[in-house]
Formats: structure tokens, C-alpha cells, sequence
């Protein structure tokens, strides 16, 4: 594939079952913001032996894309990069703006996204239903990267005219409680400038559970996205017990969440 200034929708395949919806969500996401879907297999060590048979079931997968859905542009690539610095890889030689897995496989892209410049949207391989990805929550707590997140929750509103609703912590530390109201307000200055349809509701729970509360909100009001940042630190007891965002992902089921790495500076979506 020749690099080209076009960003991608990048689908990891897996050559299973559940790759058809993969990429149906990848085909919805693309056709959303306008941008090349891509076809990617990272292959192992044991399988470079066959690769170009890899690349021929790679390139059958994009034939009936191209006669079905007319004006998207669609790619194949071939990687045997480690997985964990795939997705910086991907978004310097490749344009990659957002990665798009299946959640049932969520441990093996575990590590990838503590290093990925743009966003992993987790979707559920299994569900055969195509969300339209109208209706999103967005959890905000104190953290000073919650404009990332703000930011592809706008994106969401201006391209497919999504409603957002934000879950703003309920802390009560001092400083907790001036950040998160700092960040609400630079929510609301950026959701006006580009007119984003959205509500604000203040939480029960403090910003260590926001992301938690947001998730039972979404999941109790059939919204279809769930637009969280990852972890900012990754501690020993996180990788004894799994990351928080393993959990929610876990939890969401059905539902497509679209991880933000806040160690990051991520790369921002071209109009």
C-alpha cells in the first residue's frame, strides 16, 4: 500500500467469523468521517511462510466492499510489526486516525493502546447489528487530557450529527472539584463553537468511577457509543488485576467504546 495523505479507518482482521461485522462498523465509521477504510493483518513469525496467501484472502475481503459501497475508498495491509508499536506505526506511515478491533479479542491490543497516538474503538464482533453511532456519552473527570475526548465527541456531532451526553464527575477534593469544573467549561465553550447537540449531567460518582457511571448510563439508555480516555498510568495492581478499560470494555457487551489514550498527544481528525 503507498502511502498517500488520505486518512484511514483501520480494521484489524482476523480471518474469523466475526471480521464480516468488523468491517461493516469499519464501512459506518469511514463513510462517517468521510475517510479510506483499511484492511490490516498483523501476522506472525510462524506465518510470513504464507504470506502472500494471507494477502490474497486480505484482497477478497475488500471485492465485494468496492462493487456494494460505491465511493469508499478501500486498502489492504500486511504488517508482521509488534503489535504493541503497530498503532504509532500505523498513524505516521499510514494515516491512521482511528483502529478498530474486536472487543472479544480486547487482550490482544491491551498493550497497543497505552502507545497508540489515535483512538481504539472496541466494537463487539459477534453483534451482528450496525450501530449508527448517534447517540454518545461522554464521561468528563478531572483529568486535564478530557479535551481529547471532548474533541471526538464534537467529531462525532459535526460529521454524523450526534447527540452527546456528558457525565461530569462528582468529586469532593478541592482541587478535583475546580478541574473537573475547568474542563466542563471548556466542554461547553468547544460543543457551542460547533453547535454540538448535548446535555450535561453531574454524577454521583467521583472520577475514579465516572467512567463506570457513564457506562451504566449508556448501556441503560441503548446509547451507541461510549467515548472514554485510558488509563494515564499503568500501575503494578492494574497489570495484576487488568487495566480499567478491560473492565469496561468487558461490561459495555454490545456496546462500541472508543478509547482515548490520554498518554499520548493524539492525532487530530482532518476535516
Amino acid at each position: 500500500m503507498s502511502k498517500t495523505k488520505q486518512q484511514k479507518i483501520i480494521v484489524f482482521v482476523l480471518f474469523n467469523e466475526n471480521d464480516k461485522n468488523l468491517i461493516l462498523n469499519g464501512i459506518r465509521i469511514a463513510s462517517i468521517f468521510k475517510k479510506e477504510l483499511c484492511l490490516c493483518y498483523n501476522y506472525s513469525k510462524k506465518e510470513k511462510k504464507n504470506k502472500e496467501s494471507i494477502r490474497e484472502k486480505l484482497t477478497a475481503y475488500t471485492v465485494p466492499i468496492k462493487n456494494d459501497v460505491k465511493g469508499l475508498t478501500v486498502s489492504t495491509l500486511l504488517s508482521a510489526e509488534n503489535m504493541t508499536y503497530l498503532p504509532e506505526k500505523l498513524a505516521d506511515d499510514y494515516e491512521a486516525i482511528v483502529l478498530l478491533a474486536d472487543s472479544n479479542n480486547f487482550k490482544k491490543y491491551r498493550n497497543a493502546i497505552a502507545e497508540s497516538p489515535v483512538p481504539f474503538l472496541f466494537v463487539n464482533g459477534k453483534e451482528e447489528k450496525v450501530p449508527d453511532f448517534k447517540k454518545v456519552i461522554l464521561p468528563i473527570d478531572f483529568r486535564k487530557e478530557n479535551q481529547d475526548s471532548m474533541l471526538w465527541a464534537s467529531y462525532f456531532s459535526r460529521f454524523n450529527s450526534s447527540g452527546i451526553i456528558v457525565v461530569a464527575a462528582n468529586d469532593k477534593e478541592k482541587d478535583s472539584v475546580r478541574q473537573v469544573k475547568v474542563n466542563l467549561a471548556l466542554c461547553r465553550r468547544l460543543f457551542q463553537k460547533f453547535r454540538v447537540e448535548h446535555k450535561i449531567f453531574r454524577g454521583q460518582k467521583s472520577s475514579y468511577n465516572n467512567t463506570n457511571e457513564a457506562l451504566e448510563l449508556a448501556l441503560s439508555s441503548q446509547s451507541e457509543l461510549l467515548i472514554m480516555l485510558g488509563s494515564s498510568a499503568i500501575t503494578p495492581i492494574d497489570l495484576l488485576i487488568g487495566l480499567p478499560e478491560k473492565k469496561i470494555v468487558k461490561k459495555a457487551a454490545k456496546l462500541p467504546v472508543l478509547i482515548i489514550n490520554p498518554q499520548k498527544d493524539n492525532y487530530i481528525l482532518c476535516d
